[in-house]
């Protein structure tokens, strides 16, 4: 496990940000689980560096301009629209 240990005030911390209310035993494991999930990246970066020489090249398709559907067409099966837009569910 690393050094710089995750406690339950880191654990709470985030939960705050995240707005997530915890109970005692969720902390609990919370931490547990964060440690761990530290521990596997502080693994990676054990992994040693490999050298390429070779540049990456786009292996898809290449782009093709074609017809699309019109605003009113996109927006013929959304559930809710407003102003010739889409509509979602206000978030907080």
């Amino acid at each position: 496990m690393s050094e710089d240990a995750v406690t339950e005030k880191d654990v709470r911390h985030v939960a705050s940000l995240a707005r997530v209310a915890l109970a005692d035993d969720e902390v609990d494991r919370f931490t547990t689980q964060f440690e761990e999930i530290l521990d596997a990246f502080e693994t990676l970066e054990e992994v040693p560096s490999v050298d390429r020489s070779a540049e990456l090249t786009n292996v898809l398709r290449p782009d093709e301009k074609r017809d699309s559907l019109s605003p009113e067409e996109a927006l013929e099966n959304a559930p809710e629209t407003e102003e010739g837009r889409f509509k979602g569910p206000n978030v907080s």
